[in-house]
């Protein structure tokens, strides 16, 4: 049986088959999105829950043992471990891989319902939950500054304007704000003053509470019209609170003015955030932006950078919108350098096929199957969900060596039967059937050897189920090609090498036949010292396996990407104070590092939320371009040195 028989009596419609082929690996490239990784739904879930003022040992025994004791109940639950700190507790479930994480986050859900009863009831909100997945991490942090605006007006803009302005941009999951500076009215109440009126701190909770409503009134109805009655009793800044009324003394009221201060502030003044350069550091707001799992990371930043200029003219004249780092820059140049090898690659092996072919013909009808191999196969990546990172770029790029192997030895073996005698069209067909079950072996085993990598478990086979399938598609449609199109292109566009052959040709043909009597000397040589090559080999192999054991692993190759996270740990029970001129001492020594371009800090007080405790600080360090700082380990290691003489 002739597979290819009916390819080459009919050249039209493989033509046709072939450029189908390309046409929708074209298409489905447009739409494949671009990440650095492939998405990789962990089932890991991260529970939080807060109780003001309660100690950690609290936290540890009323809030996360009921939970704990819930939660291991739930099926398929990996493992679990628990944080507790001043006031906020943090629980984080690993659930096996098996295990959907929408099922998991379900049965979690109905673990913390079961549990609510056993909490205690001061907590000012239940537990909740929320997916752990590394593609959660920010696409872009966006930083707010202004030499002149109050920190609340700036974080109205941000929260307002902007957050929810890009959190309607497609692809986009949310928008965090670190640092935020709500507006608020904060009262500090006198002690003396309350006492020597006999009005207890309740009465002025009660007093503020009362004043600042803003409910219906009702209607007046007269015998023609109907009115309604509208009061306005919002109370929306410091100087209308400080007449609000507490309580009446004697006959006289007293006022909230004269109990105390009444000042205009923010929700949470133990937060703070800043954004520095090596010339200023001031206050800011620090908005990250998240995409959601699956999308395009280069289109989405895109999208966001688009609006930046319309945010800027809406803002005030003084508020300063500064682009802090920009996740899509490394992938797209992680991408675009993988590219850039799979073509030196695709150019390469041409080359190669040229210089032993010796044929411009017999060097194309091979070369035609890279292209349709490796652009099909973004037609099968598109519906199975895939997108173009490092690992299936890495993946087409190790196919280019191996998609043109049976496009060669079907050629071979048709030119074999041309130099008999035969026509091209005979050859074809006599060649190919030969060969043909031969080309179908090598096909499926090549795609075999990467079976057991489909199957690998863990997280690491996640990873890289997309590189054995990406790979294995490019090796099957190659090994299509070589059944149909070589085998029709070589009946009608192969031609038998003249007579007379250039010059080239003759000196390259000199240089193979000296590498053949070279290799046959080598040969003989290496046969009459069996042992001595016996024992080198076993060296050879003792070596490889110390090495194996020796090399450093890794679970992926770190990568330089200009960002660096840093935490500043501070002893427990340190004030909001210390912590800030804490902070700000090692802001100032990485600010002052000339690797450093920019950089976020922020501290924040205990909120299990976002992690963080009053004793900790965050750093986020923006380097400089690749080509003018080291690598990012030498900068922080000098960096580390510096800190230790902070005070």
């Amino acid at each position: 049986m002739n597979v290819s028989a009916l390819f080459i009596r009919r050249p039209v419609a493989t033509t046709l088959v072939m450029l189908a082929v390309l046409l929708f690996g074209a298409v489905a490239y447009r739409g494949l999105p671009v990440s650095d990784l492939p998405n990789v739904d962990l089932p890991t879930l991260l529970v939080t829950a807060s109780l003001p003022g309660a100690s950690p040992e609290t936290m540890a025994s009323s809030v996360a043992t009921p939970l704990e004791r819930q939660f291991s109940t739930i099926a398929g639950l990996g493992s679990m471990n628990s944080v507790n700190t001043l006031g906020g507790t943090q629980i984080t479930l690993q659930f096996d891989l098996s295990r959907s994480i929408d099922g998991a986050a379900q049965d979690v859900q109905a673990a913390i319902t079961q549990a609510t009863p056993l909490l205690p009831p001061g907590m000012p909100s239940p537990p909740v939950f929320r997916k752990v997945n590394p593609a959660d991490q920010p696409i872009l942090f966006i930083a707010l500054t202004s030499p002149t605006l109050p920190l609340w007006s700036l974080d109205e803009y941000g929260e307002t304007l902007m957050a929810q302005r890009i959190s309607m941009v497609s692809g986009v999951a949310q928008v965090l704000v670190f640092g935020a500076q709500k507006y608020a009215v904060r009262v500090q109440v006198d002690p003396d003053a309350l006492a020597s009126r006999g009005i207890g701190i309740d009465e002025v909770a009660t007093a503020v509470r009362s004043a600042n409503v803003n409910l219906p009134t009702g209607t007046l109805y007269g015998s023609h019209r109907a009115y309604t009655v509208e009061a306005t009793g919002q109370l929306t800044s410091a100087e209308q609170y400080g007449p609000v009324i507490v309580a009446y003394r004697n006959g006289s009221p007293i006022r909230l003015d004269e109990l105390g201060r009444v000042i205009d502030g923010v929700e949470d003044d133990k937060t703070a955030s800043w954004y520095g350069t090596a010339d200023r550091l001031q206050r800011s707001i620090i908005l990250a932006v998240q995409r959601q799992p699956g999308t395009n990371t280069v289109a989405v930043a895109d999208a966001v950078k688009e609006l930046l200029p319309s945010f800027q003219a809406w803002l005030p004249p003084s508020v300063q919108v500064e682009l802090l780092f920009d996740r899509s820059q490394p992938v797209r140049a992680s991408v675009r350098d993988v590219k850039l090898t799979m073509l030196v690659a695709l150019v390469l092996v041409v080359l190669v096929i040229f210089v032993f072919l010796r044929n411009v013909s017999a060097t194309v009808i091979p070369s035609l199957a890279l292209p349709l191999s490796i652009v099909g196969t973004f037609a099968a990546m598109l519906p199975l969900g895939y997108t173009l990172d490092n690992l299936s770029l890495m993946a087409l790029t190790l196919s280019i060596g191996f998609v043109v192997d049976d496009a060669i030895v079907i050629l071979e073996n048709i030119v074999r039967h041309m130099e008999m005698g035969e026509p091209p069209l005979e050859a074809a067909f006599n060649g190919s059937q030969e060969i043909g079950f031969t080309i179908l072996s090598m096909t499926l085993s090549l795609a075999a050897v990467f079976i057991p990598v489909l199957f690998m478990a863990g997280v690491l086979g996640r990873l890289f189920h997309e590189f054995a399938v990406t790979i294995c598609v490019a090796i099957l449609i190659s090994g299509v090609v070589s059944l149909t199109l070589t085998p029709m292109l070589c009946s009608r566009y192969l031609r038998p090498a003249s007579g007379a052959h250039g010059r080239l040709y003759r000196a390259s043909e000199r240089f193979f036949d000296g590498m053949l009597r070279r290799y046959e000397r080598s040969l003989a040589w290496v046969l009459r010292r069996r042992a001595a090559t016996m024992g080198v080999s076993l060296v050879v192999l003792a070596a490889t396996l110390w090495l194996f054991v020796a090399i450093p692993k890794g679970f992926i190759p770190a990568e330089d990407q200009g960002l660096v996270f840093g935490v500043v740990e501070a002893p427990e029970g340190v004030s909001f104070e210390e912590m800030t001129r804490l902070q700000l001492a090692v802001t100032d020594i990485v600010r002052a590092d000339p690797s450093v371009e920019e950089l976020s800090s922020s501290i924040s007080a205990s909120n299990a939320a976002s992690g963080a405790t009053l004793n900790q600080g965050r750093m986020f360090l923006h380097l400089r371009p690749r080509s003018e700082r080291p690598s990012a380990d030498e900068v922080i290691a000098g960096l580390r040195p510096k800190m230790a003489k902070a005070p």
